[in-house]
């Protein structure tokens, strides 16, 4: 495959305004993401929301597609990069890799990408990681992911993703947001309007499912950090 990573970011967030640009360490924290997707050997561009971003990333020697401001999602946005970067469609496979995500393992585009390589029926790939502990379960701020996956198997096919509670005594997988798409899959869920459990669950990725698209994912030994409010933000920069 010929898979190409790209980062969606804007500065508009409720809970960490201007976040791409939040210093870490003496960095921007999309700096930081785009250096550690780089380090894949795979093909790297920002979808950037705001001009500020495109400046950044080019400051640095990157590449940077400025997309429109007002696409609801950054499904919408990788699209729309994707397509001014290679509208001949030689890439036939996108990694969206999140920008609040300064720290996250270079193999975790490249596990992906290797699913979509493994898997011909799969769709969409992502990565899951065990629960960090009990209270996961519980918290609606954590999606769980419902797998099809056999005794110490390490990938399998995504029945379900919520933010409910789950019970029982198997623990539960945490759901990272890191996803490949293949060319033609992100252009028909692009496409497709909000479905009833999206809107519900608040989760786009069960619009893939409802649509019947096969979303497959690989196990992590651990979640990278996320960075969604000012508390991850001060944890972001204690490990800098």
């Amino acid at each position: 495959m010929n898979p190409l990573i790209l980062i969606p970011a804007r500065m508009a967030a409720t809970r960490l305004p201007n976040k791409p640009l939040a210093d870490i360490g003496g960095k921007p924290m999309i700096v930081r993401a785009y250096q550690q997707a780089e380090a894949s050997g795979l093909p790297v561009a920002v979808a950037a929301g705001d001009p500020e971003i495109v400046a950044v990333i080019e400051a640095i020697g990157g590449r940077a597609i400025l997309t429109d401001p007002d696409l609801p999602s950054g499904s919408d946005r990788i699209r729309a990069a994707v397509d001014a970067i290679d509208p001949e469609g030689d890439f036939d496979a996108v990694i969206n890799v999140q920008g609040d995500m300064p720290f996250a393992d270079p193999g975790l585009a490249t596990a992906c990408a290797a699913i979509l390589h493994g898997e011909p029926s799969c769709d969409i790939a992502t990565l899951v990681a065990i629960e960090a502990d009990l209270s996961d379960r519980t918290n609606p701020d954590v999606v769980k992911a419902i797998l099809a996956l056999g005794e110490n198997e390490r990938q399998g096919r995504a029945l379900y993703f919520t933010r409910s509670t789950l019970y029982g005594d198997a623990p539960i997988w945490r759901h990272i947001g890191v996803y490949g798409y293949r060319r033609a899959a992100l252009n028909r869920f692009c496409a497709a309007p909000q479905s009833p459990l999206e809107r519900r669950e608040k989760l786009e990725q069960l619009r893939a499912l409802e649509m019947g698209m096969q979303i497959w994912a690989a196990v992590i030994d651990e979640a990278p950090l996320s960075v969604d409010n000012p508390a991850d933000l001060e944890a972001a920069r204690a490990l800098a």
